[in-house]
């Protein structure tokens, strides 16, 4: 099982195929296993590193508090440890949060960024945004990962004909070690890079779902500050996209890999 040891602790990661390398980093909750249908595909054109980021999957449980810099750092150091100049990165979610983080802080390392479904700011300031933010930490701590994933899975596969993919999700949720999550997820609280954006010149990719919890309109406002920025929207689709539509999701990613 392939460890890196990163800072203090040990970060799971694996290489597929031959090509320009391509660093997949999953979202919250989620682990590299969730790039699956993706790997197959882009490793037969890029070579494709996938990581478990800290507090996920393989990795070392999270036990202090960590931000999505932290995050960010922790993907900076393994890249240059497996011994790339530069790299292309692909993320979802809070995975693409970590990949706005490195386009800012690490502009020289970054090629391309491909942010899939994530907005550029998380406010927990006002009273209704605080009370929601606790009331989900409140719930794990009460009924744990499980009944979380059972809840959670609806909202990220709600078609009826999705039923296998709610299963898969609810089933790998309630697998999250308990306090990592908690801790994973308050690294989104407040965070933000709506003033940096200017600072991303790598090519950059939003990807879109049109069912996504973050709206559409919202996405296209914050492309335009990004002077590289381009946007695709994937209709009839939800949150974990590259799971819902691989077909379409691949050729988006590959046809925008091919401008590098």
């Amino acid at each position: 099982m392939p460890m890196m040891k990163i800072k203090d602790f040990d970060m799971f990661y694996e290489m597929h195929g031959e090509g320009k390398p391509l660093l997949l980093i999953h979202g919250l909750g989620s682990s590299s296993r969730d790039w699956e249908l993706q790997i197959s595909e882009l490793s037969k054109y890029y070579r494709v590193i996938t990581i478990d980021l800290h507090g996920h999957g393989k990795s070392s449980k999270l036990t202090t508090k960590y931000s999505i810099h932290d995050f960010a750092v922790d993907c900076a150091l393994i890249i240059k440890e497996l011994k790339f100049d530069s790299i292309n990165i692909l993320g979802i979610s809070m995975g693409a949060a970590v990949g706005f983080d490195l386009a800012i802080s690490y502009p020289d390392l970054i090629n391309s960024l491909i942010a899939v479904n994530m907005g550029v700011k998380i406010p927990v300031k006002t009273f209704s945004e605080k009370f929601n933010h606790q009331k989900v930490e409140l719930f794990i701590k009460i009924f744990g990962m499980k009944k979380l994933g059972k809840i959670f899975a609806p909202t990220l596969f709600p078609l009826p004909e999705q039923e296998e993919l709610r299963n898969y999700a609810s089933t790998r949720w309630g697998e999250n070690d308990k306090k990592s999550y908690i801790i994973a997820k308050n690294s989104l609280k407040n965070w933000s890079v709506e003033e940096e954006l200017h600072n991303i010149t790598c090519l950059t990719l939003v990807i879109a779902a049109d069912g996504d919890f973050t709206s559409v309109e919202s996405k296209e406002d914050y492309v335009k500050k990004i002077p590289n920025g381009q946007i695709t929207i994937i209709k009839n689709s939800h949150h974990a996209v590259p799971m819902e539509k691989p077909e379409e999701f691949n050729r988006i990613v590959l046809d925008f890999l091919k401008q590098i």
